[in-house]
């Protein structure tokens, strides 16, 4: 009985002893040690803008846009925002007078954490930001809009909004 069981444990040890074998022998010759064939090249490190800087030709971006098309594309925000004067918040804040205000400012809606440090007022240049994509403009933000792909869609919203104001930004 004792010879069978120094049988077995033989064998295992020496399948064991193979396999390994068989792995570091075929690590050897078929050398996996990748030659990379380029030329290393020396550049000069450059700052990167981050999300909140956008750099547009704001007069030639804003003339893309008209009033009357942002009235028809801002039906997409209404649902849950509301552009009258006076007029109740709804998912989203109220935006009438949204232009050179302060993000997080009106006292009664809750904002995210998010919008509530960001502390930026709302110009031409952020609200094209923002409306390109929510998501990353402002990082934890509750809005969950995908955004305005096509400049004048986002153009005309811009100006739309700037219009419905008691007090609209003088056009750059």
């Amino acid at each position: 009985m004792v010879y069978e069981l120094q049988k077995l444990i033989t064998s295992i040890v020496l399948v064991v002893l193979v396999v390994l074998g068989i792995s570091k022998l075929s690590n050897i010759i078929f050398k996996t040690e990748q030659n990379v064939v380029a030329y290393k090249v020396d550049v000069q490190e450059k700052e990167v803008k981050s999300d909140t800087e956008l750099q547009i030709d704001l007069p030639l971006f804003l003339a893309k846009g008209t009033v009357e098309h942002g009235k028809k594309v801002f039906k997409k925000c209404a649902a849950c925002h509301s552009i009258n004067e006076n007029g109740k918040n709804k998912i989203g804040p109220a935006l009438w007078s949204v232009m050179n205000r302060k993000s997080g400012e009106l006292q009664d809606f809750k904002y995210s954490k998010a919008l509530l440090d960001y502390g930026k007022q709302w110009d031409f240049l952020e609200l094209n930001g923002f409306l390109l994509k929510p998501a990353t403009w402002i990082r934890g933000n509750k809005m969950g809009f995908a955004g305005l792909k096509d400049e004048k869609d986002r153009a005309s919203v811009i100006l739309y909004l700037n219009e419905s104001s008691n007090n609209p930004l003088p056009l750059p």
